[in-house]
C-alpha cells in the first residue's frame, strides 16, 4: 500500500486527470461527468489497498485545499443568482431535512434492539448531519455525551455514505433527464443533443447558456469566443477555462486573496464562536468579488474547479467500504435507512410539487454534506445560478441541523428509552 502523501496526491491528480479525459472523449463517462468519476477512482484505488483509506492528503484536500477552492469559485460569482433561486432552494431544503429526520427515526425505531442504548443518540445525530453536514455529527455528539466506540463507528458509516450520496446526486439528474424520453414543461423539453462524440443536455441538467462546454461530456472543451456572450463568460465557463492568458499578476493577487481570507476567516471563526467559520469565508469572498480587479482575474474559477475535483477524489478514497466490516452492520444500516428515506422524501416530494432535479440534487448535498458539498455539485454539473443558494441553505444546515437533531434525539429517548 502506498501511504507517502506526495505519492497518494500523485495518484488522486492522475483520477482527475483520467476523469477529465474520459469525460471530454467518451459518450457514457461523459454522461457521469468526471466530478462521479474522480470519486469513484478514489474509491476504486482505497478499496483496492493501493492507497489507505486516512492520509494526510485527505485531511488537507478536505481543509485548507477545498477552502481554498471554495474562495477562488465565489470569486467567480455573480450575486444576483441569488434571487434567481433562492426560495426553491430553501423550499428543497427544508423538504431534506424533514426527510432526514423522518429517516433517523425509522431506522431508530427499526434498529433499537440491534445498536444498543445510545440508539437515540445515534438518531439525533444522523438527523443532524444529514440536515447540515459533519460539523453538526460532533456537535450534536458532543451536546448528548455519546461514547467513543459508537461516535467513531456512526463517523466511518457517514463518511462512506456521503460519498455514496455524492456520487448519486451526481448521477439523478443526468439519469432521468436522459431516460424520461422528455423534461417537464418549466424545463427545456429538447433534450441531449450531440456535440461531436458527446451527449450534451439542455434544459435545467445542465444550465442554460452552457451547452457543450464544462459539463456531462464537454469538460475538456473550452469555451469558444462565440460562446462568451457580451457581458463576459459565465461562470461555467470560467470552471473550465481561464479565458485568457493567466498573467503572474493573477496568480500572485490570487494566493493574496486566498491566504488572507483563509487566516481572516479561521480567525473570526475563533473569535466569534461557535458561528462557523466557513460563514466569514463565504462573506469575504463575496465582498471581494465585487471589486472590478478582482472580478477580472484569470483562472480563478478553473483553479477553484481543480481543487474541488481533487477533493472530490479524496472523498471518494476516504470511503473504505471493507470499513463495514469493523464499524457492524447496525450502524452501516442506520445511516443506509436515514439518507435513504431522505433521498426519497427530498427528490418524491420535491419532484411531485414542481422542484428541479439540479435544485433538490444541490439541496440535497447542502443538507447531506453541508456548503462545501452543495457548491462541489453545483460546480460539477454547472448548476451556477443555484451555486450560491445552495451555499446559503449549507450555512442555515449549520444551526438548523443542531436543532432539529437534539430534538429528535429527545423525542425518541423519550419513546425507546436509554
Amino acid at each position: 500500500m502506498i501511504n507517502d502523501p506526495a505519492a497518494v496526491f500523485f495518484l488522486l491528480a492522475c483520477c482527475v486527470a483520467i476523469a477529465l479525459a474520459l469525460e471530454a472523449r467518451t459518450r457514457v463517462f461523459g454522461a457521469l461527468g468526471s466530478a462521479l468519476l474522480g470519486i469513484l477512482g478514489g474509491m476504486l484505488l482505497s478499496n483496492l489497498g493501493i492507497i489507505p483509506g486516512e492520509s494526510p492528503a485527505y485531511d488537507f484536500l478536505g481543509g485548507p485545499a477545498v477552502s481554498a477552492g471554495i474562495v477562488l469559485i465565489l470569486l467567480t460569482v455573480d450575486v444576483k443568482s441569488v434571487a434567481k433561486a433562492g426560495g426553491r432552494m430553501f423550499a428543497a431544503f427544508t423538504l431534506g431535512g424533514i426527510g432526514s429526520a423522518i429517516g433517523a427515526s425509522a431506522a431508530a425505531l427499526l434498529l433499537a434492539g440491534a445498536s444498543g442504548d445510545e440508539t437515540w443518540k445515534l438518531a439525533g445525530q444522523y438527523t443532524a448531519t444529514y440536515t447540515g453536514g459533519g460539523v453538526n455529527f460532533a456537535a450534536v455528539g458532543a451536546a448528548l455525551e455519546t461514547s467513543g466506540e459508537l461516535f467513531t463507528a456512526g463517523i466511518a458509516a457517514d463518511v462512506t455514505l456521503t460519498a455514496i450520496w455524492m456520487a448519486t446526486c451526481l448521477t439523478v439528474p443526468v439519469v432521468f433527464a436522459a431516460g424520461r424520453g422528455g423534461l417537464r414543461a418549466n424545463e427545456n423539453p429538447t433534450g441531449p443533443y450531440t456535440k461531436g462524440d458527446v451527449p450534451v443536455y439542455t434544459g435545467d441538467v445542465i444550465a442554460k447558456g452552457h451547452e457543450g462546454v464544462g459539463e456531462s461530456g464537454s469538460a475538456g472543451l473550452a469555451p469558444d469566443r462565440d460562446q462568451i456572450d457580451d457581458e463576459g463568460p459565465t461562470l461555467h465557463q470560467m470552471l473550465y477555462s481561464s479565458v485568457g492568458a493567466i498573467e503572474l499578476a493573477d496568480l500572485a493577487l490570487m494566493a493574496v486573496i486566498v491566504l488572507g481570507t483563509l487566516t481572516a476567516s479561521d480567525l473570526l471563526g475563533t473569535l466569534l464562536a461557535p458561528i462557523p467559520s466557513v460563514l466569514f469565508l463565504t462573506t469575504i469572498a463575496l465582498v471581494l468579488a465585487q471589486i472590478p480587479r478582482v472580478r477580472a482575474l484569470h483562472g480563478a474559477g478553473v483553479i477553484g474547479n481543480y481543487l474541488v475535483l481533487l477533493f472530490l477524489a479524496s472523498n471518494g478514497a476516504a470511503s473504505v467500504l471493507a470499513n463495514i466490516v469493523v464499524i457492524g452492520p447496525p450502524i452501516v444500516y442506520f445511516a443506509a435507512i436515514t439518507v435513504g428515506v431522505h433521498g426519497l422524501v427530498i427528490f418524491g416530494v420535491g419532484r411531485a410539487v414542481g422542484l428541479d432535479l439540479p435544485t433538490l440534487a444541490v439541496a440535497s448535498q447542502a443538507n447531506v454534506g453541508g456548503p462545501a458539498s452543495a457548491m462541489a455539485l453545483a460546480t460539477a454539473r454547472g448548476y451556477h445560478d443555484k451555486l450560491l443558494p445552495g451555499v446559503a441553505v449549507g450555512l442555515l444546515g449549520y444551526a438548523a441541523g443542531n436543532y432539529l437533531g437534539l430534538a429528535v434525539s429527545g423525542v425518541l429517548r423519550g419513546m425507546i428509552g436509554g
